[in-house]
């Protein structure tokens, strides 16, 4: 893939990093857009020493005009677009359904679904203008489970699962992939917090918590970001040439779909 370029969204310290430096890794030059500047800035530093090429972009997706702005940057800077990585998401509330305001459940969706897909859009009016390219969504197990109190998030995953395929559809004729990734828990500093919080409420160990979680899966052990961020760069790739409208669950065999 050397010489290509995408473009990943919602650039942070998690899998955000690991999709952008698994991309560089792979020979893309990337853009990385997210709302906070200096931990695009500060991934951008790594990217580029591993010998690729990054720019940076600070934007929000759910702003018409910085969609815009990320593509028309991109093809500035380095003349092509060939992928779209759609990571940028936000968790919203984690309370039951009931408890939840309308709005709160509008802002995770304006972020979730209809950013990423009006992300997509974008970055396709100018893919199909120029031979296609490949659009991944990273999604989430809780599009599967519908597990409680993540009531916005599970929705606006789930939904994004179904407008992934109608893209697919709609998009295929003009060379252009769509695909979702679909993890499911990613071992990382924010889940190990997570664990040591219940660790401490039981009088208990981290190790036993979590070797209390991976007893039901099949691998007996949590995915880590660079794992999910592999699988991207596959569907990402030419050995992914006849994969489109599909989604590749992530998860060590925790939940099997």
């Amino acid at each position: 893939m050397t010489s290509r370029v995408a473009i990943v969204s919602g650039v942070g310290p998690g899998l955000g990093r690991s999709i952008a430096l698994a991309l560089a890794g792979a020979g893309m030059n990337v853009t990385l857009a997210a709302r906070d500047s200096e931990r695009i800035e500060a991934v951008a530093g790594e990217v580029r020493a591993r010998g690729a090429e990054a720019t940076t972009i600070t934007a929000d997706i759910t702003v018409a005009s910085d969609r815009a702005r990320v593509v028309e940057q991109t093809v500035a800077v380095w003349g092509r677009l060939d992928v779209l990585v759609n990571n940028a998401f936000s968790m919203g509330p984690m309370a039951p359904a009931i408890e939840i305001a309308d709005d709160d459940w509008r802002a995770v969706l304006e972020v979730n679904l209809i950013g990423a897909v009006a992300m997509s859009v974008e970055a396709a009016r100018w893919m199909a203008e120029h031979g296609g390219g490949s659009i991944v969504m990273v999604n989430s197990q809780a599009a599967r489970r519908g597990a409680p109190r993540r009531g916005p998030y599970a929705a606006s995953k789930a939904g994004l699962l179904a407008a992934a395929q109608v893209l697919a559809s709609e998009l295929g004729p003009s060379g252009i992939r769509v695909n979702s990734v679909v993890p499911g828990q990613i071992w990382g500093d924010a889940l190990e917090a997570h664990y040591e919080g219940i660790a401490a409420r039981r009088g208990s160990t981290v190790d036993e918590v979590v070797s209390g979680v991976v007893r039901d899966i099949p691998l007996r052990r949590i995915p880590d970001a660079d794992e999910i961020a592999a699988a991207v760069v596959f569907l990402a790739g030419d050995a992914a040439s006849a994969i489109t409208g599909q989604a590749l669950d992530v998860n060590a065999g925790n939940w099997f779909h």
